[in-house]
């Protein structure tokens, strides 16, 4: 069964509740991570994941609450006795500093490590990043303070469609990559450079046609009703505020 697993919900400020946003992809043999914070053994095996189902991490920019524990997923890997390659996708900005932070920890110098492929990204709309018999997953750059990507994941059999925005203020790119799908996973951390309120994640929603919206990477102080309300000023479907551990199936229509 095709689903998605929130690891973490919260903003660049983590809670106790609410760690920094990060999710998993799972559909048949296949389970990609996006982005990586915190500790990744005890998070995943709350979510019923060991190190080695993982065949894919996807990184979505180069900001320490979305990569700060990639150092950390491979040496437990590494120290597990991992020996199937691991896939890393991720834009040339993002791919470049992941192996300049993993060169201070001299891990060429590791034994025995298991083989690492890149999968650089180009900038650019609907670029491919995993295609298999079911579904298909392709990145969009999105508007953040640093090159960003969002994702959108078509399920084939199932026709139905995800969105994830990663960080990004309102932008056409994201209503593009948005467009009719059941599920819109979109930040609303608040209104600034590089981010999107809660209003403005609805109207995102709104204008691409989403079937229901889910709102993540917010404060953790902030209410859920407060969230509610104010997406309800501008998108008129369903919405939820993920919680950490939250499943979303994408086998059947999720709205």
């Amino acid at each position: 069964m095709a689903k998605i697993i929130i690891l973490g919900t919260a903003n660049a400020v983590s809670a106790e509740h609410n760690e920094n946003t990060h999710l998993l992809i799972q559909n048949g043999g296949r389970v990609i991570l996006v982005d990586c914070v915190g500790s990744p053994i005890p998070r995943l095996a709350r979510a019923g994941v060991q190190l080695n189902q993982i065949t894919d991490l996807l990184l979505t920019h180069f900001h320490p609450d979305h990569v700060s524990a990639t150092p950390l997923l491979l040496m437990d890997m590494w120290l597990l006795g991992r020996k199937q390659p691991l896939t890393v996708h991720g834009l040339a900005h993002t791919i470049s500093r992941l192996q300049t932070m993993m060169d201070l920890y001299d891990w060429a110098q590791w034994p025995n490590f298991f083989p690492v492929q890149f999968n650089i990204l180009a900038e650019a709309d609907y670029i491919p990043v995993i295609q298999a018999d079911d579904f298909r997953i392709s990145a969009t750059p999105v508007k953040h303070l640093l090159p960003t990507i969002g994702i959108r994941i078509d399920i084939l059999s199932s026709q139905v469609s995800m969105a994830y925005s990663s960080d990004t203020e309102p932008c056409d790119a994201m209503i593009r990559m948005a467009k009719d799908t059941d599920v819109l996973i979109h930040e609303a951390s608040g209104e600034s450079m590089g981010h999107s309120s809660a209003r403005q994640a609805g109207e995102i929603a709104r204008e691409s046609g989403a079937k229901s919206l889910y709102l993540i990477h917010y404060p953790p102080q902030t209410p859920n009703e407060t969230l509610i309300q104010a997406a309800r000023e501008t998108y008129p479907g369903p919405i939820r505020v993920t919680h950490d551990f939250m499943e979303i199936p994408l086998n059947s229509q999720a709205g």
